[in-house]
């Protein structure tokens, strides 16, 4: 068995200046998947900046409320929202609330540094 707490994970700004800590990976862990697993946080009033992927990815909205854009859709989401990133796709999240904005990041295949182009 295999349980990760999130309290155990680093914390660190990631590329996009988002807030993450990373909970599943295949590298680094011996485990049997394919995806990576981070928790994120983008401070109210922040945005992501615009990034793509090569890879596709899965937002999964925890708490707080904010603007959801890919490529050149705008949608707003808020807690229970899963929000599918097709590969290759612009995009970046705004947090409009007063609270931070705290969402589950699933990439598959897993996330790599070098399939990610930050603009």
């Amino acid at each position: 068995m295999f349980i990760r707490d999130l309290n155990d994970c680093e914390e660190f700004t990631a590329g996009d200046n988002s807030i993450l800590r990373e909970i599943l990976h295949p590298d680094k862990a011996d485990l049997a998947i394919n995806y990576s697993l981070a928790h994120a946080i983008i401070k109210s009033g922040r945005t992501s900046r615009p990034h793509k992927l090569k890879t596709s990815e899965v937002y999964y909205i925890l708490e707080g409320e904010g603007i959801m854009h890919i490529d050149s859709e705008i949608k707003r989401v808020h807690p229970g929202h899963a929000i599918y990133i097709p590969p290759n796709s612009l995009q970046f999240i705004q947090n409009t609330g007063q609270d931070d904005l705290v969402f589950l990041a699933i990439v598959d295949p897993a996330w790599k540094k070098e399939d990610e182009l930050i603009l």
